[in-house]
């Protein structure tokens, strides 16, 4: 008889084992994109309505009454960021609830439980392809045109989705144990995204407050996305910050993980 047991250790998690289930990992992403479309009446349109709307709404609401100075017009400066931010947020969200939601499939074959909440971060990137679509007709009809930074963005987009799969994995833990993370996440999403520099600069914050902003992994990462877009100079100090609070973040994520993955199987 075989016994299967999960990986020890303080941080659990076996790449190896993740890319031997590789096939599983296509089925349930492309999965998670036909279910998020299916019977919807207007279908993938809405990953290209969703982030141009809200950039609608916060020019109109913050353009003209604000008056922040940004280095682009308002409009680009904002669609830069929700980009980023929507994948994020889309990601999270559907991770939270994944494994409730192949609880069938959870309870009844082994695999590398991971794979589930990847799997919606990786089909989030689908709607990530259209909003990059739509910053580039924004740039086009801004003349905005893109600098040697360009290639650096792919960074910036990577950080995204390892923030997005690290909060997602931990969400969806903590969500088959404590079912009220389904009512909390939309609160703490939207505080999230008042905290990031999405419709303001990281330069309307004051500088004793700066170090304290950065912690918020999304706002290097934002704030990087958008120098590799526009040539602007990048604040490295701001950027580090935010990466060693993307690790911390990561690191927290898989050990929680860790933890409660032994008992998905009867809780769930």
């Amino acid at each position: 008889m075989m016994l299967i047991t999960p990986k020890r250790g303080w941080l659990r998690l076996d790449v190896r084992e993740v890319w031997n289930y590789r096939e599983l990992l296509y089925f349930l992403t492309w999965r998670d994109i036909k279910v998020r479309y299916k019977q919807t009446a207007i279908g993938i349109t809405w990953a290209v309505l969703q982030p141009v709307l809200t950039t609608i709404i916060f020019t109109a609401l913050f353009s003209r009454f604000a008056g922040f100075e940004t280095p682009v017009p308002y409009p680009l400066f904002v669609l830069s960021a929700l980009a980023l931010w929507l994948f994020v947020h889309t990601s999270v969200t559907t991770a939270s609830t994944s494994f409730v939601n192949y609880s069938n499939l959870v309870t009844k074959v082994y695999f590398p439980r991971i794979i589930v909440p990847v799997a919606g971060a990786l089909a989030s990137l689908f709607d990530l392809l259209f909003s990059l679509g739509i910053l580039i007709v924004f740039m086009l009809y801004f003349r905005v045109p893109p600098t040697v930074n360009l290639p650096i963005a792919l960074l910036f987009i990577g950080l995204a989705f390892i923030l997005a799969t690290a909060v997602g994995t931990l969400f969806a833990a903590l969500n088959i144990r404590f079912r009220d993370v389904k009512f909390a996440l939309p609160f703490l999403l939207q505080v999230w995204m008042i905290a990031s520099p999405i419709f303001y600069p990281s330069s309307v914050v004051p500088d004793k407050w700066k170090t304290l902003f950065a912690l918020n992994p999304m706002t290097g990462i934002i704030e990087g996305f958008r120098s590799s877009l526009f040539g602007t100079g990048f604040d490295w100090q701001t950027i580090g910050t935010s990466i060693v609070s993307l690790l911390v973040i990561s690191s927290v994520s898989l050990y929680v993980f860790g933890l409660m993955e032994d008992d998905f199987a009867d809780v769930i």
